[in-house]
């Protein structure tokens, strides 16, 4: 499993509260949000960022589109969120472990920012 920060939350060496959770994901709050809701869909599975995913994880990223669907609706946000995935340092990724962005609230439809 990864050493990033990711990784260690995945594996439970960093005791997270996980907002959702599967056997292919898990789902938590940033600690930094963006937005009135900002929740991160991370992969059990370490792949350092999207352009590293290979064929045979077209499955995995399938499942992670359709849990921030499931997480969306949980949190009441279903019907206006914004799904952001950063690849690579140049992009914003901060943390070399694949994850989606989940942000919704009020401040999503005055931002044109696409992150």
């Amino acid at each position: 499993m990864s050493d990033t920060i990711f990784g260690k939350i995945v594996n439970g060496d960093i005791p997270t509260e996980f907002v959702y959770e599967d056997e292919h994901c898990v789902a938590i709050n940033d600690i930094h949000p963006q937005a009135p809701v900002h929740v991160l869909v991370i992969p059990r599975k370490a792949i350092e960022k999207l352009s590293d995913a290979q064929d045979d994880d077209q499955a995995l990223l399938g499942h992670l589109m359709l849990a921030a669907g499931k997480v969306a609706r949980q949190l009441g946000v279903d019907d206006a969120f914004r799904l952001i995935v950063n690849n690579g340092g140049g992009a914003g990724q901060t943390v070399f472990h694949l994850h989606l962005h989940i942000l919704a609230g009020s401040t999503l439809a005055e931002s044109r920012m696409l992150g």
